[in-house]
């Protein structure tokens, strides 16, 4: 099997890495990551991909490419690039896939989901992921905390491709990714979707990790409310709520009290945030089913604000 993840970032360096160590002594499989930055590819294949926990430091020799052309079609590609980025990153990567190649979208929030919409010509799988990935420096990533995947198709009429997702199971089961295929990837989506919306944002107003959000009255106040109202715009959607969201947001507080969230991170290195695919998306779709969202409409202009600052 032939597999690229597309997006050097804290995320799919991880997966790069955990498939890469996975397939080390097989060699019918191949790992890649791609990335459009030509200059960046160089300097990674040069100094390799450095994977890090809180106990071992690895140095591994995963191929960079940054000409699609060169590769040729990939059996599978993992999208980890911004949200933002995702339709571009297709164009890019155009000549990797075909309709035999399983595209899996790894993106925060749910901008992703009308695919429909993008520039593709794969077939779609659509995953979401709770584990604990930081960039400390280009290709260096801290796998900070062990979380749980799971990988789904959003058409039925996509079915058909299901032994070909089963075999991405296995490769992600032996890399020690915790992964599982879900009937109801929508409702997997919405359920991160509804922690993010309770931590990204209030992480990067107050640049402190996750656990920070727990120790002000303030704060948590305001963390239940964001919470509440996607809640509510996802019931008016017909989503399935599986537990209770603002108790499974203040979990991942707890269980995860050292991370820095993905919009912290972005935040610091003054990068654009996901903000309108995570709170924003939950005021898009507030207005349209006539459902007010002014905690979430306030939090994504405080955002908007900061990245004014940098931008």
């Amino acid at each position: 099997m032939k597999i690229g993840i597309i997006g050097p970032g804290a995320l799919g360096c991880l997966f790069a890495s955990r498939l890469f160590l996975a397939v080390a002594t097989a060699e019918q499989h191949k790992v890649l990551l791609i990335d459009h930055n030509a200059s960046r590819a160089d300097r990674l294949n040069c100094s390799g991909i450095i994977y890090e926990t809180e106990d071992s430091r690895q140095h591994l020799n995963i191929p960079v490419n940054s000409c699609p052309e060169d590769v040729g079609i990939l059996d599978v590609l993992f999208s980890c690039v911004k949200s933002y980025d995702i339709e571009e990153s297709l164009r890019f990567a155009a000549p990797l896939t075909a309709t035999s190649t399983l595209l899996v979208f790894l993106q925060n929030g749910i901008s992703h989901l009308n695919y429909s919409q993008m520039p593709l010509s794969a077939t779609p799988v659509f995953a979401t992921s709770s584990e604990g990935a930081t960039l400390l420096a280009p290709g260096h990533v801290k796998h900070a905390g062990r979380g749980q995947t799971y990988l789904g198709f959003y058409d039925s009429g996509a079915q058909q491709h299901n032994s070909h997702l089963y075999q991405v199971l296995a490769l992600l089961q032996k890399g020690g990714i915790s992964s599982s295929v879900s009937s109801d990837i929508c409702s997997r989506i919405w359920a991160k979707l509804l922690i993010n919306v309770g931590i990204n944002a209030l992480t990067a107003i107050h640049n402190r990790s996750n656990g920070f959000l727990l120790t002000s009255p303030g704060i948590l106040t305001e963390l239940k409310a964001l919470v509440l109202e996607a809640t509510r715009v996802a019931e008016a959607m017909g989503i399935t709520i599986r537990e209770d969201p603002v108790q499974a947001t203040i979990s991942v507080c707890k269980n995860t009290a050292a991370n820095i969230s993905s919009m912290l991170q972005d935040v610091r290195a003054g990068r654009a945030t996901e903000i309108d695919a995570i709170n924003g998306a939950v005021t898009m779709l507030g207005r349209k089913l006539g459902i007010a969202t002014p905690y979430n409409d306030a939090i994504v202009a405080r955002i908007r604000s900061i990245q004014e600052h940098y931008q």
